[in-house]
């Protein structure tokens, strides 16, 4: 494999199979919080700071809701999961986010594949758990916005 056949986001040995993207975490799941702890810790490949764009954070009971926004970003890691971590890891990120598939009325959470940024301006697509769309609009009307969009500076 070439380098420009490497999907973007990827170092050389840790290039996913087809369909595997990275994970944005912006709350609970950064490193230093106690989500990272129990879902991430010893499954990545790699973690780095990027930017999720067009986006907004909201306060939520002990975590936080993302919900798209023009304009506004939100700071977040970018996380690669180790190899042969991809299928598992996905299973236990949807199962905390109380993802149950694509448009499920039961989700609190819809996992959605965006770009992000790295600080050097690389967008990579990855994973992204965005407030389901119900959530979404109320968060929009009554919520509590978090300045900057960054969780661990609140």
């Amino acid at each position: 494999m070439t380098s420009a056949d490497r999907p973007q986001g990827h170092a050389e040995g840790t290039v996913p199979p087809t369909g595997e993207l990275p994970f944005f975490v912006y709350g609970t799941l950064r490193p230093g919080e106690v989500n990272h702890d129990l879902f991430l810790r010893g499954r990545t490949a790699a973690e780095e700071p990027a930017r999720l764009p067009d986006a907004a954070l909201y306060e939520g009971p002990g975590y936080p809701y993302a919900v798209d926004r023009p304009g506004s970003a939100i700071a977040g890691e970018l996380i690669t999961p180790a190899p042969g971590a991809y299928r598992e890891l996905l299973v236990a990120l949807d199962l905390l986010e109380e993802y149950a598939g694509p448009g499920h009325p039961a989700n609190i959470y819809d996992r959605t594949a965006r770009e992000t940024l790295r600080p050097d301006g690389t967008p990579v697509r990855a994973w992204v758990y965005l407030a389901a769309p119900v959530l979404a609009r109320r968060l929009a009307r009554s919520g509590t916005e978090i300045p900057g969009g960054d969780w661990l500076r609140r």
